[in-house]
């Protein structure tokens, strides 16, 4: 199999500010997370591991996620916070905004679905998965894996595999390389932002970019209804809000689900 990119071109491509991440690119692995996950006792410092296929990759609550060769841009990266996992609180909403954010600055019109997805036309385009680790030397600090799969191509096969629509952005085939030094770029500024000021730094970011804002959803557990109103952004925490009948409410992320009612 033959990779578009090379360690090398992608590194040269980075800003100063992402040049002290390790960039590892494979042709094929089980699960870019998976594989940091073990990993994160020998890491020396920030790490990217991207994958031109993963044969077993994982999404939120246990979903697997999909993935082709050429068909997605799949990647996860090790980045270790000194911070305690509570204070990790919103990460995957600021990730959200950044992926969004880099999106658009190739042309690719996306938006955010609380609290881990990244939209296209109302469709699902990219997914974010956040895993942690302790640092055994260092118990003052956290490893967190950031694991990202972004729709390139296929929409139409995914769709019918996976019984819902979802969106891809063929418009990057040829622009994977650029985008992905972007995404270091960015997330070599945003990571430490959030470790100074949190998901507070990125609110105002991610309600600008709400797809759902203003409109009438349910929020699910295992199928079932607990909350249905009005959706009215997030807040300093990441926690989404909830206009109800009975007044408005914060929901914590957890494994419940974001749908239309």
């Amino acid at each position: 199999m033959t990779l578009t990119a090379t360690s090398k071109t992608l590194a040269s491509l980075c800003e100063s500010s992402a040049q002290n991440i390790a960039i590892r690119i494979v042709a094929e692995t089980g699960s870019t997370n998976a594989d940091l996950l073990a990993e994160v006792a020998l890491l020396d410092g920030p790490t990217l591991l991207w994958a031109e296929s993963q044969t077993a990759g994982k999404g939120r609550a246990g979903r697997s996620w999909q993935s082709s060769a050429g068909a997605t841009l799949t990647f996860s990266l090790a980045w270790k916070f000194a911070l305690p996992v509570q204070a990790l609180a919103g990460l995957s909403l600021a990730v959200g905004v950044v992926v969004a954010e880099v999106l658009a600055s190739f042309g690719v019109a996306a938006s955010l679905k609380w609290p881990n997805d990244v939209l296209k036309d109302g469709d699902k385009l990219a997914g974010i998965l956040i895993e942690t680790a302790v640092d055994k030397s260092d118990r003052s600090a956290i490893w967190t894996i950031i694991g990202i799969g972004i729709n390139l191509a296929h929409a139409e096969q995914l769709s019918e595999q996976l019984a819902r629509p979802v969106a891809d952005a063929p418009e990057l085939l040829a622009q994977r390389e650029p985008v992905m030094a972007a995404l270091l770029n960015r997330f070599s500024v945003a990571l430490p932002v959030f470790e100074k000021n949190g998901f507070t730094a990125f609110a105002a970011a991610w309600n600008l970019l709400d797809a759902y804002a203003g409109r009438c959803v349910n929020i699910l557990d295992q199928g079932k209804i607990l909350h249905s109103g009005t959706a009215a952004g997030v807040d300093d925490a990441g926690r989404l809000l909830l206009d109800t009948a009975d007044g408005r409410i914060a929901i914590v992320a957890g494994d419940v689900s974001l749908r239309i009612a």
